[in-house]
């Protein structure tokens, strides 16, 4: 896969912890793609969260899956579902949240936040993400 091409396929690593749960939190501040009424391009800070099980993301096939929706258009709650979705799918996570947010469009700022949990796994009590930012990242002011 050439380094400067978007491409539609992600890849992964076995997990080097499977026995234990511990969060990765990822930060994708360069997501674009069209909106598809207008053409337009959008705009979003992408946050994903797991704890995974098997298998971990591998961080240039993620950043080329990312890349390849700046041509595309796709209404925000459809292309996060759609992402989390293959995410789930690649890696079948113990748990995963992707969270999008969307520079400002007609005034109004959008969050989507959508989320996976496998069949059976129970999570450490309590389960504080947050804990893995040291500044929320804030592509833009309320």
């Amino acid at each position: 896969m050439s380094s400067s091409r978007p491409s539609n396929k992600l890849d992964r690593f076995p997990n080097p912890q499977p026995a234990r749960d511990y969060a990765i939190h990822m930060e994708i501040p360069e997501f674009t793609c069209l909106c598809p009424l207008t053409g337009q391009p959008d705009f979003a800070v992408f946050e994903l969260d797991y704890i995974p099980n098997d298998w971990c993301v591998e961080l240039k096939a993620l950043k080329m899956y990312m890349w390849s929706y700046r041509d595309q258009g796709a209404f925000h709650e459809a292309v996060t579902n759609q992402i989390l979705d293959a995410l789930v799918e690649l890696l079948a996570p113990r748990y995963m949240r992707l969270t999008s947010r969307w520079y400002v469009r007609g005034g109004i700022y959008t969050t989507i936040s959508a989320e996976h949990r496998k069949r059976g796994w129970k999570a450490p009590t309590p389960v504080d993400l947050g804990t893995l930012r040291s500044e929320p990242v804030r592509p833009f002011s309320h």
